[in-house]
């Protein structure tokens, strides 16, 4: 039995024109294969940004590349429910006429409207985050009270990777302040603390040779965005005279630099025998009284007259 022939007797049950019923499944079978070629060329096209802004260095993610990844999520993305839509709609109208039901929707869709002002929001907010560029895939930002790497954008909503590993959806609307820690240049904030007893000339003298050397590094030195700047003593704590450093780096990259800085600065203080202080308490103890009074200086006392 060809397909025709199944149409035909479904028709026939159905009480419907079998050739019509050809006609009509030739037509929806059509209408698919036209929506698939259509977001195989959304596909294709999402693809060839990507391609269009990747510089072939994938040790670092720049803005430009960030930006067209982003960019091509979305296209995917709204490109396969646009498609999906379109592609319901034509069946329908294969078989049925769908004037009168969109002049129906239409209404309830005014009705709805009032209960669905959140999910407008979501998205006009999400059309001016994507055309500011405020933040793309990729980037490290805080929003709402959350923060971590930015995995997923559409336009209702962004989904965050923080450092748990826990991801975190939050609705464009809820965006109201962008804390974007990548973008442009970063910075890193390193304070050392060295003991009131030693010198502190001689500390930040340490400090200079040894960003001297990091910023030479090969390996780090690529990763930072100027010159290293020791700006001296921040502050003076409980136990500590507070010494400050800063790096400004590639963006993304403060948090591996800090980190090997302060590695660095621990090993070459150990190697200059500079201490690095912790707290501590000293506990003077007073005792009121004569001997008498205290079981401890009264058993000294009775000792020492023997």
């Amino acid at each position: 039995m060809t397909f025709g022939e199944a149409l035909r007797r479904l028709g026939a049950i159905l009480r419907i024109d079998g050739d019509e019923l050809v006609r009509g499944g030739a037509r929806v079978l059509g209408i698919w294969f036209l929506a698939w070629l259509a977001y195989r060329v959304v596909r294709l096209a999402a693809r060839r940004i990507e391609l269009a802004v990747d510089d072939g260095d994938d040790s670092v993610t720049t803005l430009r590349e960030r930006r067209g990844q982003t960019i091509a999520q979305l296209l995917r993305s709204v490109g396969r429910v646009a498609v999906m839509v379109i592609g319901l709609l034509l069946t329908f109208n294969v078989f049925i006429d769908i004037g009168p039901i969109l002049a129906g929707a239409g209404i309830l869709g005014l009705a709805v409207s009032f209960g669905a002002q959140s999910l407008v929001k979501d998205v006009i907010s999400g059309f001016f985050i994507l055309f500011e560029n405020q933040f793309a895939i990729g980037d490290i930002i805080e929003v709402a009270g959350k923060s971590g790497l930015v995995e997923k954008m559409t336009l209702r909503v962004v989904q965050l990777r923080d450092a748990e590993g826990i991801m975190h959806v939050v609705p464009n609307s809820e965006i109201k302040v962008v804390s974007n820690k990548t973008r442009g240049w970063s910075r890193a904030i390193v304070d050392v603390g060295v003991p009131y007893a030693e010198n502190v000339d001689r500390a930040l003298e340490v400090l200079r040779d040894e960003a001297a050397q990091f910023s030479t590094d090969a390996a780090w030195g690529s990763q930072l965005d100027g010159p290293i700047e020791v700006l001296g003593v921040e502050s003076l704590s409980d136990s500590a005279v507070v010494l400050r450093t800063m790096l400004r780096t590639q963006p993304g990259s403060q948090w591996n630099v800090a980190r090997e800085f302060r590695r660095r600065i621990k090993n070459r203080f150990d190697t200059e025998s500079l201490e690095i202080p912790f707290p501590q308490r000293r506990v003077h103890v007073r005792v009121e009284g004569g001997p008498g009074t205290d079981p401890i200086a009264h058993a000294a006392a009775a000792a020492a007259g023997g």
